[in-house]
Order: C-alpha cells, then sequence, then structure tokens
C-alpha cells in the first residue's frame, strides 16, 4: 500500500478530568477552525455535569497537592515543561492554527511558554520566603504568617492567547499548591486540550488540574455559583460576562480576580502567585530563659 493511499487518522479531542479522558457527558461537540474558517477539528462541548465532575476531582486532588512540599511541586512543574519541550512541534503547529501565525512566530510563542512554566516552577519554594515572615509584636510571643493555597479555583483561559496565555494564568495558580478547573479558550481550545495529554504523561496527580472545552458562558455560570469553589480567574472574561460571574461568585464569598489587560510576553511578576493564597498566623509564646528573665 502507498503512501497516497493512506488515510489519515483524525485526533479525537477529549476533556481531561481527574487524570482520564472523558468525553463530554452530553455528547455534544463543537467545530474548531483555524483563522481562515478551515475546519481543524470537533472538540467536546462541556455541561453542567462536567463542570461539577471537574470540582469533585480537583477538591479530592487537593488535600494530597497542597500537602506536598513546595519543593516537590517545583520538580513536578519542571518535569511538566520537559514533556512540553518534548512535544514542542505539535504544539507550534496548534498555536499556528489558533492563533494565525507562521510557525516561525508560533515557535517563538511556544518557547515562551515553556520558559514561562520553568518560572514559576522556580518560584514554588520561594514565594513563601516573600510573601511570609516573622511580625514585630509588643510581648513574649513569635508571631508568624505564612501563605497557605486558597483551594480549588475555576481559571477562565485568555480567548486570544491560547498557549502562551493559558499557561500564564493556569501554572500560578497550581504553583502555590491549589487544584484548579481550566476552562479553555472557547474559539481555540486545541493547545489546552492537548496540554492535558502532557499533565497526563508528567506526575501531576490526577485532578490537580481538569480542563473543560465549550461555550465559556455556559460553563463558567455553574462553576462560578458552585458552593465548592473557592475562587475564580476571570481572564477570559468579556465585562459583560465577569460581571455576571462576579455576582455569582460573591455567594460564597469567592476570591475574584478580575479581568484586565495582560502584555503575556511580558515578565508576569508574582500577582497570579499571591492572588489566591491565604495567610495564616501562628502566635506562640517565647519562653524564658534563666532567672534573668530573658527570653528567645
Amino acid at each position: 500500500m502507498s503512501a497516497v493511499d493512506r488515510l489519515s487518522v483524525f485526533k479525537t479531542y477529549k476533556l481531561y478530568v481527574g487524570g482520564k479522558f472523558p468525553r463530554s457527558e452530553s455528547g455534544r461537540v463543537y467545530e474548531v477552525t483555524d483563522s481562515k474558517g478551515k475546519w481543524l477539528a470537533n472538540a467536546p462541548q462541556s455541561s453542567r455535569k462536567d463542570a461539577r465532575d471537574a470540582v469533585v476531582a480537583a477538591r479530592k486532588a487537593f488535600g494530597g497537592w497542597s500537602g506536598a512540599t513546595a519543593y516537590n511541586r517545583g520538580q513536578i512543574l519542571y518535569r511538566i515543561a520537559e514533556m512540553l519541550e518534548g512535544r514542542k512541534d505539535q504544539f507550534v503547529r496548534e498555536v499556528a492554527d489558533a492563533e494565525g501565525l507562521s510557525k516561525s512566530k508560533a515557535s517563538v510563542v511556544v518557547d515562551a511558554a515553556i520558559d514561562r512554566w520553568i518560572w514559576y516552577a522556580g518560584w514554588t519554594d520561594k514565594i513563601a520566603q516573600v510573601v511570609g515572615g516573622a511580625n514585630p509584636v509588643a510581648g513574649p510571643y513569635f508571631n508568624l504568617s505564612s501563605p497557605e493555597p486558597t483551594g480549588v479555583v475555576t481559571v477562565l483561559a485568555p480567548q486570544e492567547s491560547s498557549f502562551l496565555g493559558l499557561i500564564s494564568v493556569v501554572a500560578p495558580v497550581i504553583a502555590t499548591g491549589n487544584t484548579a478547573v481550566v476552562i479553555a479558550s472557547e474559539k481555540s481550545p486545541l493547545p489546552a486540550l492537548s496540554l492535558g495529554e502532557v499533565l497526563a504523561t508528567s506526575d501531576l496527580p490526577g485532578g490537580v488540574v481538569n480542563v473543560l472545552s465549550g461555550r465559556t458562558a455556559e460553563i463558567a455560570a455553574p462553576l462560578a455559583a458552585h458552593q465548592d469553589v473557592n475562587a475564580i480567574d476571570l481572564a477570559g472574561a468579556d465585562d459583560v460576562l465577569a460581571k455576571e460571574l462576579e455576582i455569582a461568585a460573591a455567594d460564597n464569598l469567592k476570591r475574584v480576580l478580575r479581568p484586565q489587560p495582560v502584555d503575556y510576553n511580558e515578565t508576569p511578576g508574582i500577582d497570579r502567585l499571591t492572588a489566591f493564597l491565604e495567610t495564616k498566623t501562628v502566635w506562640h509564646p517565647t519562653g524564658s530563659l534563666g532567672a534573668s528573665g530573658s527570653s528567645y
């Protein structure tokens, strides 16, 4: 059989939930096209049930992930970057199609995304030193503040930056010990769905990151109102949707990161690392040393 006679094997994209690859519970799909309207693939169109399943998976994974050492989380994030590097050609092709870029420009974007993942991997065991510390108090006590993860975070990935923007909002959430339910770019979900395949073949525990694709507003509404979601990043929402989701999120006092103009090519700083952290403060008596009454 000659190469001319061979039929291409079309890729079936699936959701990534709890470390597995389910189809949408609804059985629905929608067409994904490139910047010129050419059909690329059918992506699963997630339902409210898929969103609830993703929250259950994220909550189940939270204890183990938040309880892991910061050093271990950094090792795992670095391993993900290694896997991304090994599949660079695939992501260059998908980003080029998604964003209408030439292969050379898409390659620059993918390189930047991998570097961004490594950058956040390096912060896992350093952020506590920056935002934590010993507080001066008027009394014989130690007063220590340390950061802790918020919990389950819903992330609306940027709509236009299908890979660099995606990684720029997902990596800081999990670097600090949170778990994530990610809603991929509605128009360009394929890089996000392929990222799920990378996460599954790394050392990241199932459920730490869950990737949904479909209609952003349809999926985000139940997640914003979900009582077991602790925070929401509205990066991929327009002004109207962001306002609706912010109102829904207030019901259980979710942390909300409002959408804002971002150049994802710039060094991100630590704002997204600290956006989904709580501060735990511990008091402890210093005690006395000897008859002189001196203390340490």
